[in-house]
């Protein structure tokens, strides 16, 4: 080949990688957007089955208002430049984008933060109040804080001690959508029979296989969760986002492996809901670190993850009194920061070691500390703040108790799931 043509070979090149990026980032966000899929089959089938036309409508609502409030709203104010002058707050306005494929796959991102708090509060929470709420983390709690790390806000300045650290969204996605669901659980209250004498009753979902069918699901999509967060496939990014799909399947194995023993030695029986919890656990904690994670550190983030979410969910029942229908508060705000945290401990940069276990000293760890604190005291204070106003609007967050004795499926969309069961229960 003549020297004459070398640039027009790596012009092709270039543009052939450019076109290949965007495809790639495509059917990520295709896999991220079936995600809700299975979000709804985990929730439905962890809970009652009066309440499965509930779920259905809320994960439909995320993603029909979130995309528009993001489209609208919410992509300018993660990605728009920097109009406070220490990347605290971005704008770049109404219906700003940077492309058709980075905004498809970042409006994913934020209906997937947002039906975190769906399953949380299922079974007791108004929908017009749900609504509200569903718009407002989509278009102002969520993009607000995405802008810290992905759009080289605050958590990138210099006077922080290590550029913080979040690939995929441990913190950005899973935790903020996880500390909000906190908030929204403890101001509804438990679902009616949760505590009795102040200790929590274990409240049977309605089907095991729905919910183990929307975890593999949720299993598929995170390859296109965490794999598509590279932004690019070509040369070294195609080996990069491929080694991210590894260490992302690892992950979740282990967290599922890890939660399964762990219950079995502890209750005497394998738990099949504490196992499908300790997958997802293991996938949001590798979530932040895809890109910064040996294949064997993902195996440990993801076993710790998995012992992790178990010993949460007891905990919240347990000691903060606090109903989480389906462990969302731990599967992501929990395992969202110890994602984030883990980083510090055993992260790489390529052949380097930046956590404090394998030579990287104190500083990564005291960044990825610092991310953590923040996402949690904005997701938490956010969340309360909109709430408390969304619920003084509408009269109160909660349906009467009457209507969640009867179900959300017919108290708030004159619907029932299964028509059959309802007819044989009438009869």
């Amino acid at each position: 080949m003549s020297l004459l043509n070398m640039p027009l070979l790596i012009q092709d090149t270039a543009a052939i990688e450019g076109d290949m990026g965007m495809l790639w980032m495509l059917i990520s966000g295709i896999l991220v957007f079936f995600m809700q899929a299975g979000f709804f089959l985990v929730e439905s089938g962890m809970t009652d089955s009066k309440n499965a036309v509930n779920i259905a409508m809320k994960n439909f609502l995320d993603i029909a208002v979130g995309s528009l409030a993001f489209w609208f709203i919410g992509y300018s104010l993660m990605y728009g430049a920097d109009v406070s002058g220490g990347g605290f707050f971005h704008w770049g306005g109404f219906t700003f984008s940077q492309g058709a494929a980075d905004l498809f796959f970042q409006t994913v991102f934020a209906a997937t933060a947002a039906t975190i708090v769906s399953g949380a509060i299922a079974g007791r929470t108004k929908y017009t109040t749900y609504a509200i709420f569903s718009i407002v983390l989509t278009a102002l709690i969520y993009p607000i804080a995405g802008g810290w790390e992905w759009n080289g806000g605050w958590l990138n300045a210099e006077w922080m001690p290590a550029e913080f650290i979040d690939f995929a969204g441990s913190s950005i996605v899973h935790s903020v959508g996880g500390w909000a669901a906190l908030v929204a659980a403890w101001m509804v209250g438990p679902r009616i029979g949760k505590f009795l004498n102040g200790k929590p009753i274990e409240m049977h979902g309605h089907n095991q296989m729905y919910a183990t069918l929307g975890v593999f699901i949720l299993w598929l999509g995170w390859f296109g969760f965490n794999g598509g967060s590279q932004l690019a496939w070509g040369g070294d990014d195609a080996t990069a986002a491929s080694q991210v799909v590894l260490v992302t399947n690892l992950a979740a194995a282990a967290g599922a492996l890890s939660a399964l023993l762990f219950t079995w030695i502890k209750n005497g029986k394998p738990n099949l809901s504490m196992t499908l919890n300790g997958a997802l656990a293991g996938l949001v904690s590798i979530t932040a670190g895809c890109g910064n994670m040996s294949e064997g550190g993902a195996v440990l983030a993801g076993l710790i993850g998995g012992i992790l979410v178990v010993l949460s969910i007891g905990f919240v029942e347990s000691k903060l009194k606090i109903d989480d229908a389906v462990g969302a508060i731990s599967v992501h705000g929990v395992a969202g920061a110890w994602g984030t945290l883990v980083i510090g401990l055993w992260g790489i940069d390529g052949d380097a070691g930046i956590g404090i276990l394998n030579g990287g000293g104190v500083s990564q760890l005291a960044a990825q500390a610092i991310g953590v604190v923040a996402y949690a005291v904005w997701a938490i204070a956010a969340s309360w703040v909109f709430l408390t106003i969304i619920s003084k609007c509408c009269g109160g967050l909660r349906v009467t108790e009457a209507e969640e004795i009867a179900g959300l499926d017919i108290s708030e969309h004159g619907s029932i799931a299964y028509a059959g069961k309802r007819q044989r229960e009438i009869e």
